[in-house]
């Protein structure tokens, strides 16, 4: 089988079963979810693989298994085993940025909404929860200001990946919440990842390319996503 052929069926199982967790979370079904959401970024991460993805790329699809996985129990020590992971991930993505450029305008326009989110959600936020939500929510921001040096397509990504934990915060913070809340939460996360892999993979000409194989890489409370 051919990696072009192999790059395609593992996006499009990807794909699907991305649209099954959806399902199962607009269908109330714990046990779908359950099933669906720990596939979603090992496939995500092999399709990368396949299409010669730095191991840095790789390694924050991982990482962000790893946190989906730690995120589906409701213990408070899972809670941050998990944030700790998806952390460890974006630490990846900026490792792999490097100095791609990037707009100041578009930097202050994140730092004042951080700002803004972080000092609306605090006086909410469980005692214990507001210093690492508040570390997590600056390395998140970071993450997608720096994506924007890509080009559209992984800028997009970065501010969906932001949008979705925003999502999570106010949840944590028991702020009001859209409709099955985890359905637009899982739907923005998945669509962020996967518009990252494929900015990383395609830069923009508005972007440094980044190297495309492993060895030409840098080297080194709803409850979230549940």
């Amino acid at each position: 089988m051919s990696r072009e052929r192999l790059a395609g069926l593992l996006g499009a199982a990807f794909a699907a079963a991305l649209a099954a967790d959806l399902l199962a979370l607009l269908a109330g079904s714990g046990t779908g979810h359950l099933v669906a959401k720990p596939l979603l970024m090992p496939l995500l991460a092999a399709y990368a693989a396949v299409r010669g993805a730095p191991r840095a790329l790789v390694a924050a699809l991982l990482l962000g298994w790893g946190g989906d996985v730690f995120l589906l129990s409701g213990a408070d020590w899972a809670f941050l085993v998990g944030m700790g992971s998806f952390a460890a991930g974006h630490v990846c993505y900026l490792l792999l940025f490097g100095r791609v450029r990037t707009s100041p305008v578009l930097g202050a326009c994140y730092a004042a909404a951080l700002v803004a989110v972080v000092a609306l959600l605090w006086p909410d936020l469980p005692a214990d929860l507001r210093i690492p939500v508040t570390g997590y929510a600056l390395l998140l921001a970071v993450t997608a200001y720096r994506a924007s040096g890509l080009g559209p397509v992984a800028g997009a990504g970065g501010a969906l990946f932001l949008l979705s934990d925003t999502l999570i915060a106010a949840g944590v913070a028991g702020w009001p919440q859209p409709p099955v809340p985890d359905f637009w939460i899982m739907l923005t996360y998945g669509a962020a990842q996967y518009l990252l892999v494929t900015g990383v993979l395609t830069p923009s000409s508005a972007g440094r390319p980044l190297p495309t194989g492993p060895v030409a890489a840098p080297s080194p409370r709803a409850r979230p996503r549940s």
